[in-house]
């Protein structure tokens, strides 16, 4: 008996596939980017509900304009530039309404700050202390900063990638990234 695999679409193929409308390759984009893009509007949002509902209107405007898409970046460049547009518009948008508060990045996005500390309970209420610190540091920092941060230590993408999807360039990623460290370096200091 003989197995069929189905590949799965490059991205030129995906592209072309959401540009006439087919309902699998708007599954399959949703399927290859959503925790990815999630990821990204939390590490700016702090907010796990409003970075679901922030996502879910990325790929509503991918719909309303795939027929746009030039294609000059890559997809996934595209995507993540829309989910940080849409999660600034957002904080600004509730930072005028409300005093804002912030939440906690997922652990998991954190736990290197812990590892290979010896597992006693101790060690794990430092390790959570330490990381609180560094949350609140990071849901401080200036927007363009926390952007940049965001998509370098939580996405893991290079400052080309950065100042690709941000429309900036390398050595303001640079620049960015180094303020970021230099501000949570100080803030987690200044708080033991």
């Amino acid at each position: 008996m003989e197995r069929t695999t189905t590949k799965e679409p490059d991205e030129k193929e995906l592209i072309r596939g959401l540009k006439l409308g087919q309902e699998d390759a708007f599954r399959m984009l949703v399927h290859r980017y959503r925790d990815r893009l999630i990821r990204v509007a939390y590490g700016i949002v702090l907010e796990r509900e409003e970075s679901l509902e922030i996502v879910q209107d990325v790929f509503v405007s991918v719909y309303r304009n795939i027929g746009s898409f030039r294609g000059e970046a890559g997809l996934a460049t595209w995507l993540v530039r829309i989910t940080i547009n849409l999660s600034l518009n957002w904080k600004r948008r509730w930072k005028r309404r409300f005093r804002w508060g912030h939440g906690s990045l997922d652990s998991q996005a954190f736990a290197k700050a812990t590892e290979g500390m010896v597992d006693t309970p101790e060690a794990q209420y430092r390790g959570r202390e330490l990381e609180a610190r560094i949350l609140d540091a990071a849901g401080k920092l200036p927007e363009k900063i926390r952007a940049v941060f965001v998509l370098n230590t939580l996405e893991g993408f290079s400052y080309e990638e950065i100042a690709q999807t941000l429309g900036i360039k390398t050595g303001t990623v640079k620049s960015r990234l180094f303020q970021a460290r230099k501000r949570l370096s100080r803030a987690v200091g200044q708080e033991k």
